[in-house]
């Protein structure tokens, strides 16, 4: 027989899909870990109000949500540890992962990594990074009270962290590259409602610039080519996501992004390694999505585990 490994499950990610997971590990009595790199909750715990989770008729905020999901996890006994993945590889049939503290091995793996937030690579984004630019309203709208900022985007992501900014700021420029926004039509709705929000439609940023902080924002409208200089104190970006995939290399078949695809059963290109959430190739990508994913990735995997066992 293989050598006995360390664990029968090892989840790597600690956001909905992770803890769900380990929820539903637990339940079928694998001896299971949870291994997360920075807080449990993923970007759930920064998102200011969930209202379309079902069970929650009048909404709830990220992080309230995050922490039932751990309380759930820890009811079970799901063992959660602070540790980043930084490779995983196959040896035997066994899968082993290195992390920034030590060598797991497991019999099967669940990738729960989530994503996280692009850059727009324009001049001036990482130079005031955390000195005006930032990627959480949820986080840094406090700072901005009665101030004039800058979004940027058109998803979902964009216009609710825009609605919530006007808790705080004077206004809100959502500067978004179409003459459409993407984002769900009850959030267009509240946005186009919203006199402090003004949207300018077809326009990109070009550079982000300031002394010590951010002042201006300069934009360029893509239809007419004509620029502009916004005199803002503070920029969010909400550009979409990448995968947090980076540490599984060429192990697993992905997309041009890193997105890991997978089957109707969260499986992978190998054998006894599936995928739930944000960081596999999907067309929505939501809570309740997430959590979906994670209970047919834990079937999958719980499956393999007996047949690898049996070997």
């Amino acid at each position: 027989m293989k050598i006995k490994p360390d664990y029968d499950l090892v989840i790597i990610g600690g956001g909905p899909a992770g803890l769900t997971a380990g929820i539903y590990a637990m339940r079928a009595k694998l001896n299971c870990i949870l291994i997360e790199k920075k807080i449990p909750g993923g970007l759930a715990l920064i998102t200011d109000w969930v209202e379309n989770y079902p069970g929650f008729p009048e909404g709830i905020s990220g992080a309230d949500l995050t922490d039932k999901f751990i309380e759930q996890a820890k009811r079970f006994g799901l063992k959660i540890e602070n540790e980043a993945a930084e490779a995983i590889w196959l040896d035997d049939g066994l899968k082993k992962i290195k992390t920034d503290q030590r060598l797991i091995t497991a019999a099967s793996v669940i990738i729960t990594a989530g994503t996280s937030p692009k850059k727009l690579g324009i001049e001036g984004e990482t130079l005031f990074y955390g000195k005006g630019v930032s990627t959480c309203a949820t986080c840094d709208g406090f700072f901005y009270r009665d101030k004039i900022v800058a979004a940027i985007g058109g998803g979902d992501s964009a216009v609710q962290e825009s609605l919530f900014l006007t808790k705080f700021v004077k206004k809100v420029w959502l500067i978004h590259r179409r003459d459409s926004l993407r984002a769900a039509k009850i959030l267009q709705e509240r946005a186009f409602k919203n006199d402090k929000i003004e949207i300018l439609w077809d326009c990109i940023p070009k550079k982000i610039s300031g002394r010590n902080a951010v002042e201006e924002l300069t934009i360029q409208n893509v239809k007419t080519e004509e620029i502009k200089d916004l005199s803002i104190d503070g920029c969010f970006i909400f550009a979409g996501t990448n995968p947090n995939t980076g540490f599984l290399g060429d192990l697993v078949k992905t997309d041009e992004n890193g997105f890991v695809y997978t089957d109707n059963n969260m499986g992978t290109s190998v054998k006894g390694l599936f995928c739930a959430g944000d960081a596999r190739k999907t067309p929505l990508r939501q809570i309740v999505t997430a959590t979906g994913d994670a209970a047919i990735a834990v079937a999958g995997a719980e499956k393999y585990i007996e047949n690898f066992y049996e070997k």
